[in-house]
């Protein structure tokens, strides 16, 4: 076996595992890394960022988007501190990222030289990253690396899919070993992670479906991940069942399927969360029944304490956690409604016409609350724009096979209720985590994943303003990325909150005002864009910002449209959000409670 340095068993086993980027930002701690990424750059492509947060986005979007993982890299002390956000993102969100960090040489450990974690334990930042990955691996020796970094991929990859991190001290990646590169398929290629339930257990849940008069299949996050899409398709439509995403699940369905009828919970629909808490049976498939996705298990708003449950997930411990379940299985989403339909195709007892009140009743919801939204956005012309008129134009401006990022903000809750999720397209957010950021630097490697398609993130004046070097780099790498930048000049979905919790009155540091007068400012965002090398437009009216996502779309580059939205404008709410001890608002739609 030839000698090698550490951080080319590193760099050459990522690129068996056909990882196709390392994304990362440069530092003393890491240089080892980066030369070995340097003599391999035909191989394997390495992007420079200006934040290593937007490092970890773009290599989470990727993920995302390919289902292939990428690595990231950054220097010992803040340059990996920095990082632990936007790999804590792709841990709430079940994103596999293989983050490396460099560390201090092992001569120096417990001395207390520059940047060293060592309050505790020596070069400690094993466990600064602990809580924010599956698993982190430090190699104190060369020859460690090997089954290291064998174990730490097939870890990122197994059950739920998650961040791995593997710390690396300097002088392991320069010092040398007797090492061959382990071959991927040698070891995982005949491995299968998918889960599935005995026969018995698939008739169990069969028989409560079809024993239901008003079922509901809910597919949350793990059905997006698992690309289940198509096989909960095929078994909705074999049992006519409606269908509702989790906020996290949103994209799992296309809204051209009539049984589907969109998110739940506190920025779901109404036919969604009218349907959920009707139900009798409900099939929930890979979601962790959290607080946004219930309504904050406020029973009668998204779920009603009568209605069974059956309970899918990959990870055991989701089981029975929030809701009394009536059957519980481990099991992948997609193997498991592969498996239901082909016991149902042979079932001769579906007896489905029961179900017709059923489900014209939710085609009525549906279609009303089409109506009641689509009125909002055929409002007039005004200036600042309303933000369901804004979602609208953006929906008619790009391509069905968009690729839509949603930053978190106030934004987020008019797309996730309101984008329609179309055939071709993806949406992208931040579920778990709710991470300012991951909407501007993931769109970073969305547009690296899928270079042919267009990328559009949405985001607000605040996230852009924290992140807003991923313009830069957009630039640098010729990405013809475009964020529509949501300008309410403030943090107005928190504003909205002072308001609900404490009074109209208190609101307090959540809009961007002059300190003396008081007057709200706002970031010119177009002539950021321009400042960093792309182009910047302006779009003050609706008429404004369709004309600026064409132009957009036709320039071949970066854009920043900068978007002036009204931050007073009323959302239909028909799911609700509490923090205790205080409870939340009412729904403020509900044409058809459940008394009537």
């Amino acid at each position: 076996m030839p000698d090698k340095k550490g951080a080319e068993i590193i760099v050459d086993h990522l690129i068996e595992e056909n990882v196709p980027y390392l994304f990362g930002l440069c530092g003393h701690g890491i240089v080892g890394l980066m030369d070995a990424a340097r003599d391999r750059s035909n191989r394997i492509k390495t992007v420079s960022v200006h934040n290593e947060q937007i490092a970890g986005f773009a290599a989470d979007a990727y993920y995302r988007v390919s289902r292939q993982p990428t690595a990231t890299f950054t220097s010992c002390g803040p340059g990996s501190v920095n990082i632990q956000m936007a790999i804590a993102n792709a841990l709430f969100d079940s994103s596999a990222v293989f983050a490396i960090t460099g560390n201090i040489p092992t001569q120096q450990f417990n001395m207390g030289p520059f940047q060293e974690f060592v309050h505790h334990h020596q070069a400690d930042y094993v466990s600064a990253m602990r809580p924010y990955v599956k698993r982190s691996y430090q190699a104190t020796r060369a020859d460690m690396l090997p089954s290291m970094m064998r174990h730490a991929y097939a870890m990122m990859l197994a059950g739920r899919p998650g961040p791995v991190h593997l710390d690396v001290p300097f002088n392991v990646f320069v010092e040398t070993t007797e090492a061959s590169t382990a071959q991927p398929s040698a070891w995982r290629g005949g491995l299968d992670f998918r889960m599935a339930p005995p026969s018995e257990v698939v008739d169990s849940a069969l028989d409560l479906l079809l024993q239901a008069q008003r079922p509901v299949i809910l597919a949350g996050h793990g059905c997006l991940m698992g690309r289940a899409g198509d096989e909960l398709q095929r078994l909705a439509n074999l049992l006519q069942i409606p269908v509702v995403t989790t906020p996290q699940g949103k994209g799992t369905l296309t809204d051209d399927n009539e049984l589907h009828l969109g998110p739940v919970g506190r920025d779901g629909v109404y036919p969604a969360n009218r349907a959920t808490r009707g139900a009798d049976v409900i099939l929930a498939l890979g979601t962790r029944f959290g607080d946004r996705g219930t309504s904050s298990w406020h029973p009668g708003v998204t779920h009603s304490p009568e209605t069974r449950l059956i309970h899918v997930d990959t990870d055991p411990a989701m089981l029975g956690k929030n809701f009394p379940t009536t059957l519980g299985l481990v099991a992948d989403a997609g193997h498991f409604c592969r498996l239901l339909h082909d016991r149902a195709a042979i079932r001769s007892d579906l007896a489905l016409d029961k179900r017709r009140p059923w489900l014209q009743r939710v085609a009525e919801w549906k279609r009303r609350w089409r109506e009641d939204t689509g009125a909002q956005a055929a409002c007039d012309d005004r200036n600042p724009m309303h933000p369901a008129r804004v979602v609208a134009e953006i929906a008619r401006a790009t391509p069905d096979t968009s690729i839509i990022l949603s930053d978190i903000g106030a934004h987020h809750s008019w797309c996730v209720q309101q984008f329609p999720m179309r055939r071709g397209g993806t949406f992208l957010q931040s579920g778990g985590g709710a991470t300012m950021g991951f909407g501007v630097g993931g769109a970073i490697g969305a547009q690296f994943a899928a270079p042919n398609r267009p990328v559009i993130a949405v985001v607000g004046d605040g996230g852009m303003l924290m992140h807003a070097s991923a313009i830069a780099t957009a630039v640098e790498y010729d990405l013809p990325i475009i964020w529509v930048v949501w300008n309410n000049c403030g943090y107005v979905s928190i504003r909205d909150l002072q308001r609900g919790f404490f009074g109209a009155d208190r609101e307090f540091m959540t809009r961007f005002r002059n300190d003396r007068s008081g007057d709200l400012r706002s970031t010119d965002f177009a002539a950021l864009g321009r400042a960093m090398g792309a182009h910047g437009i302006r779009a003050e009216t609706p008429s404004d910002l369709a004309e600026a996502i064409a132009a957009s779309l036709k320039s071949g580059g970066p854009t920043v449209i900068d978007a002036l939205v009204s931050a007073d404008a009323p959302r239909l709410t028909a799911g609700a959000w509490d923090m205790p001890p205080i409870p939340g608002a009412a729904p403020n739609y509900d044409p058809d409670p459940m008394s009537a």
